[in-house]
């Protein structure tokens, strides 16, 4: 019986780990079995990052808010707490953005958020 090569499934299978393994140095990028090796890796840390990189915007955008809540003489924390109380459904990354390009909008927002805390 003639011996069967595992020519063309086998071929592909190889030919796609290499492809992804494109801008690895040394033979990381050439080598099959070191390729397939640091692509999965990559690609647990790719899935992992996705994750990590929605948390590193949160502490982004909370920095940049109590930043700016500072500057108004707030805590961030008291911020946050006026601003629910006055009913104000933002979220950090709007927060955020406003504080960052809006200054005379988030000093209205601040002001709001006093006004709730006083009130309470």
């Amino acid at each position: 019986m003639a011996r069967a090569k595992r020519g063309f499934k086998a071929r592909r299978r190889r030919n796609n780990v290499l492809e992804r393994a494109k801008g690895f140095r040394g033979s990381r990028n050439s080598r099959f079995k070191t390729a397939v090796h640091v692509v999965k890796r990559a690609l647990a840390f790719a899935y992992r990052d996705r994750k990590v990189k929605k948390r590193d915007f949160r502490k982004l955008w909370i920095t940049r808010i109590n930043a700016a809540a500072r500057l108004e003489g707030m805590k961030y924390s008291e911020l946050i707490h006026g601003l629910d109380k006055a009913g104000i459904k933002l979220d950090r990354s709007v927060l955020a953005d406003i504080a960052v390009n809006d200054m005379a909008c988030f000093q209205e927002l601040v002001a709001k958020a006093r006004t709730a805390i006083a009130n309470s």
